[in-house]
C-alpha cells in the first residue's frame, strides 16, 4: 500500500487543501492528512478543533486525519510512510518548501517529498488570507466548508471594524 501524509496546520482547513487531498487521494492508495501542532505559530483552532474541522472535512474513504506534535519524520515512521506531500502555490513558497524537503530527507534518508500544484481556482488561497477576511468581516464560504466559515465566526466573533 502507498501512503502520503499530507502535513500542516490546518488554520483553518481550506477548499484548497481538501482539492489537494482529493486529488492526493487518486494517486496513492491513503492520504493521511496530518495535522500539526504548529508551536511555532499562533493558532486561531486548537489542534483538537483544528483536526475535528479537517476530518470533517475530509469524510473520505481513503482519506485519513491525523493529530501529532512532534517532528514530521517522526510521524511518518510510525505511520509507515516515506511520501510528503505538500502544495506549492506559487514560486514564493518553492523555497521554503525546499528547505523543509531536505531537512526532512536528512532527518530520514527514506522520505521523498512531492509537490503538487493546487487547482487553478485555489493559487491564492491561503488559511492566513482566510483568517484576516474573516477577522475584518469578509465572507469566507467562497474559501472554506461551511462547518468552518461557522467555526471561524463562533470563534472570531463580530468583525473588527
Amino acid at each position: 500500500m502507498i501512503r502520503a501524509v499530507f502535513p500542516g496546520t490546518f488554520d483553518p482547513v481550506t477548499l484548497g487543501h481538501e482539492a489537494l487531498a482529493i486529488r492526493a487521494a487518486e494517486l496513492f492508495d491513503e492520504v493521511v492528512v496530518a495535522v500539526a501542532a504548529g508551536f511555532h505559530k499562533r493558532s486561531v483552532f486548537s489542534l483538537e478543533e483544528r483536526a475535528q474541522m479537517t476530518a470533517q472535512s475530509f469524510a473520505r474513504e481513503n482519506i485519513r486525519v491525523e493529530s501529532f506534535d512532534g517532528l514530521l519524520a517522526d510521524f511518518l515512521r510510525a505511520n509507515g510512510c516515506r511520501i510528503i506531500l505538500r502544495g506549492l502555490r506559487a514560486v514564493s513558497d518553492f523555497e521554503f518548501e525546499s528547505q523543509l524537503a531536505h531537512i526532512n530527507k536528512t532527518l530520514d534518508e527514506n522520505i521523498e517529498t512531492l509537490f503538487l500544484p493546487p487547482s487553478h481556482e485555489y493559487m491564492h488561497l491561503s488559511s492566513t488570507m482566510v483568517r484576516e477576511i474573516a477577522l475584518l468581516g469578509g465572507d469566507v464560504t467562497k474559501f472554506v466548508a461551511p462547518h468552518v466559515a461557522e467555526a471561524l465566526l463562533k470563534k472570531l466573533g463580530p468583525p473588527c471594524r
